[in-house]
């Protein structure tokens, strides 16, 4: 996609801080963190939001919650809380899906 911010960073055209990568995903602090650990966990794939997951998506889908665990147990994090934000009316602010990954 031509002007998402996120493939960019997934493309590493664009700078971010990458906390995870693997084949299919990406993490990386949140620029505006909500908690002291804040990062958005992504597909490199690029899919709007949620809205727009298809059936074809439900193990990239399944992999994000793996995902999301196994970054907090790299982190050493005891709890968590997982949000994801759907259509700008949900208080999604790039059009990319994303997973938020928060603790502390």
């Amino acid at each position: 996609m031509g002007d998402c911010v996120f493939c960019e960073i997934a493309a590493k055209e664009a700078p971010a801080k990458i906390v995870y990568e693997d084949e299919q995903f990406i993490a990386f602090p949140d620029i505006h963190p909500k908690a002291p650990f804040h990062v958005l966990l992504i597909p490199k794939k690029h899919i709007p939001s949620l809205n727009e997951v298809g059936k074809e998506d439900t193990e990239l889908m399944g992999r994000l919650l793996l995902m999301a665990q196994k970054v907090a147990q790299e982190n050493h994090l005891k709890g968590y809380k997982l949000a994801m934000h759907v259509g700008k009316e949900g208080g999604q602010e790039v059009d990319h899906l994303h997973l938020h990954l928060l603790a502390g």
